[in-house]
């Protein structure tokens, strides 16, 4: 008996290595009770290996459309419960974030941007939630810090051009974007005149107008990435504004094209996403498809893939049903 407890080691003592490779097998709520365990497996938890990516793409608010600004409501303890998931993230994680990814549906408020950005100052990839509760203040505050950031995937917004000059002044490794809604002639705009440099845009699934289209082609001479798949494609007819959707690219359009190193081009009526961008005129539902449908992008820098092990579905209540 001697010799079999002199033999035996304490679980504590297990290589770090060990422990890490076990631990990524666990989701983030797994984790911060194992974390309490003793210094050694928290100091595991806490490796950067584990966090390099933090995805909490399952992450969603429950939440009321409402008529009046920001035209959604969340009750207070969904905040509240967001806030908890972000601070074990962030204990756990210490600053080792470089890539985020938050669900489309995921309504948070500023302090909850702010809480993310000062605690994970090396941020080089992001994956925007809605904007709706989010003010000017709240993202140009948290753009500030994120200097290294150099991919911003994002949802649609009225006013671009106060987040494209902050990103011009903050970020100078900044070449990748990507826009989910309506990308219009003033979107293009404020995105030509504060990122000439951008190399990589995708406006995938999105509303385009030819005039934007255009104006990204004659204007972006560093661009090399384009993808404009399962778009509704626009154009003008009168000074009213009146649209037609056109099917097909014309020979202006693909001549312009013609020099970048990748573009990207579907309208297919064959193809399901295409399908859906028409059905729902332009704006996507992402709500009535598959959850993985929001994730993808023929670009693959892009691209989301799979969901992490971060959360699983039992642990992702936040609070109010609708």
């Amino acid at each position: 008996m001697a010799e079999i407890k002199s033999s035996s080691r304490r679980w504590e003592d297990m290589e770090t290595d060990v422990l890490v490779k076990i631990f990524k097998e666990l989701n983030m709520i797994e984790l911060a009770p194992v974390a309490q365990v003793c210094h050694a497996w928290r100091s595991a938890c806490s490796d950067p290996l584990l966090w390099n990516t933090l995805d909490l793409g399952l992450l969603k608010s429950n939440f009321i459309q409402t008529r009046a600004s920001p035209y959604i409501w969340v009750d207070d303890r969904s905040d509240r419960k967001l806030m908890k998931a972000l601070r074990i993230a962030m204990s756990l994680s210490r600053g080792a974030v470089t890539c985020l990814i938050f669900h489309f549906n995921l309504y948070m408020r500023d302090e909850h941007l702010s809480y993310v950005a000062e605690s994970c100052p090396r941020l080089r990839r992001l994956v925007m939630p809605a904007w709706n509760r989010i003010t000017k203040n709240g993202i140009c505050h948290a753009v500030r810090i994120w200097e290294e950031l150099e991919s911003l995937t994002m949802p649609s917004i009225a006013h671009p051009s106060y987040i494209m000059q902050e990103i011009s002044r903050s970020c100078k490794n900044f070449s990748q974007l990507k826009v989910m809604g309506t990308f219009d002639v003033n979107f293009a705009f404020a995105i030509a005149t504060n990122l000439p440099n951008l190399r990589v845009l995708s406006v995938r699934c999105s509303i385009l107008t030819k005039e934007a289209l255009l104006f990204i082609l004659d204007c972006m001479d560093h661009l090399e990435v384009l993808n404009m798949s399962h778009c509704l494609l626009l154009e003008n007819l009168t000074p009213t504004g009146k649209k037609k959707v056109f099917k097909e690219l014309d020979g202006n359009i693909r001549d312009k094209t013609a020099r970048l190193r990748e573009f990207f081009h579907c309208q297919s009526s064959s193809c399901i996403a295409c399908d859906r961008i028409s059905r729902d005129e332009g704006l996507m539902r992402w709500y009535k498809y598959e959850d993985w449908f929001w994730r993808e992008d023929e670009i693959s820098s892009l691209a989301l893939g799979n969901y992490g092990k971060l959360f699983d579905e039992s642990c992702l209540d936040l609070g109010f049903r609708n």
